[in-house]
């Protein structure tokens, strides 16, 4: 019995090394190296200076630490693009309390982006992407708000991510 334990695991580890698997769980169609993702601009009016830079840091940080790909400088480098743009941002009052003043706001944020690999003629996916997350404004209200937008980013990105690695 031990014997043909033994046989058993030797020949699982012998053939796993066959397989292509990643810790994050994206495994990379062969010839895919490379992503670029340019600057996505705010068309949203949302009046965050930064909001761009924010969901750009975000989106680099979880396709580059998250799968093998490089970051490629130019779309011509690239064996696959992400790009799109922030349509809308809200700031708007969720939940009323007692005496008839917001005690909860909630950042809404929504972003059409498109991914294509670069040997393709036709996107993989070309939609839009949504995010929230609520805050105190009794507290902190700037504060309050860019946190809560960062999570409402980090909703978005994390969608992003798994859409364009779920064919993968």
């Amino acid at each position: 019995m031990r014997k043909l334990i033994f046989i058993s695991l030797l020949a699982f580890i012998s053939f796993s090394g066959c397989l292509k698997y990643s810790f994050t769980g994206a495994s990379i169609p062969p010839g895919v190296n490379s992503v670029y993702i340019p600057f996505f601009a705010d068309r949203s009016r949302s009046g965050l200076g930064d909001l761009s830079d924010r969901l750009n840091r975000i989106l680099i940080d979880r396709f580059i630490n998250q799968s093998k790909l490089q970051l490629a400088s130019s779309e011509e480098d690239a064996d696959a693009i992400l790009d799109g743009f922030i349509s809308t941002y809200s700031n708007r009052p969720f939940s009323i309390g007692g005496n008839e003043q917001t005690n909860q706001n909630q950042v809404q944020i929504s972003v059409n982006a498109s991914f294509i690999y670069t040997n393709n003629e036709d996107p993989e996916w070309d939609k839009s992407f949504s995010g929230s997350f609520t805050f105190d404004p009794t507290e902190d209200p700037i504060t309050g708000e860019q946190n809560a937008a960062d999570e409402a980013l980090e909703q978005i990105a994390n969608s992003m991510f798994n859409d364009a690695v779920s064919n993968w």
